[in-house]
């Protein structure tokens, strides 16, 4: 029997700190062989994810201030440049113009600068992206930090326009894709338009439900599955082009 021993699978978008058993989830992600980027949704986080997650083969952290909670917690923009050094991930951050969220929309993009503009000057960094209502304003916010000029985005939960797909392509963005985006047709046929070497999966857990109750990091085995369909790929196939994009992209 073939030993396995590298990640057979992708979430690259999920808050482990926020299920009841941080500890246990994490076994589960290296266990079940799944490469894990754990976002953070405040800096303040950031030192516990990272001491849990030292012995993890798999499982990664991502220095993050979430746009949602930039309001309350905008003076926190300066606690991740302090542990920016230390980080090669970055997430959860971006902007969100949803109803709840859209009075702080001009302190989040301040932020948001702030936060691009810093992460661009170290280089080499890896973020990912929230863009509720706003996927323009987020690629501006790339392009203007110069941030692709020398790091890597990935947006996550993406659900813009042909428009935007496209300046997204072109601008070298992947995307993290979950069982939400595939309920639909219109966002299957936004998934299907994108290029399948910028692809990778997520799960977004624990703030997405299934009919068995809340995701688990090992369900974006079956996100892999429905993305193959997608495709017109075998399971296998999609599995391993995702494994071959997160290595891309780590690159």
């Amino acid at each position: 029997m073939t030993k396995v021993t590298g990640p057979r699978w992708v979430n690259f978008h999920c808050h482990l700190d926020l299920y009841p058993d941080h500890a246990s989830i994490i076994r589960q992600c290296d266990q079940a062989y799944i490469a894990t980027l754990a976002v953070t949704t405040t800096p303040k986080a950031w030192p516990r994810n990272r001491e849990m997650t030292a012995l993890s083969r798999l499982v990664r952290v991502a220095l993050g201030l979430h746009p949602q909670l930039v309001a309350e917690r905008s003076a926190e923009v300066a606690l991740f440049e302090r542990y920016l050094p230390e980080a090669r991930y970055i997430g959860e951050i971006g902007l969100d113009a949803g109803p709840r969220f859209y009075r702080s929309l001009q302190e989040q993009e301040q932020v948001l600068d702030r936060m691009l503009r810093a992460s661009a000057e170290q280089g080499r960094k890896v973020a990912s992206l929230h863009s509720v209502r706003s996927v323009a304003k987020v690629l501006a916010a790339l392009e203007a930090t110069r941030f692709i000029d020398t790091s890597k985005a990935v947006l996550h939960w993406f659900t813009g326009t042909q428009a935007e797909t496209r300046r997204a392509v072109e601008m070298g963005c992947y995307s993290s894709i979950n069982a939400e985006m595939l309920r639909t047709e219109r966002n299957r046929k936004l998934v299907a338009s994108l290029p399948l070497d910028r692809l990778l999966t997520e799960t977004d857990g624990p703030f997405v439900e299934t009919p068995r109750g809340t995701v688990l990091p090992r369900d974006v085995q079956g996100t892999a599955v429905r993305l193959a369909e997608v495709f017109g790929f075998t399971t296998e196939d999609m599995r391993s082009g995702l494994i071959s994009n997160l290595r891309e992209l780590l690159n």
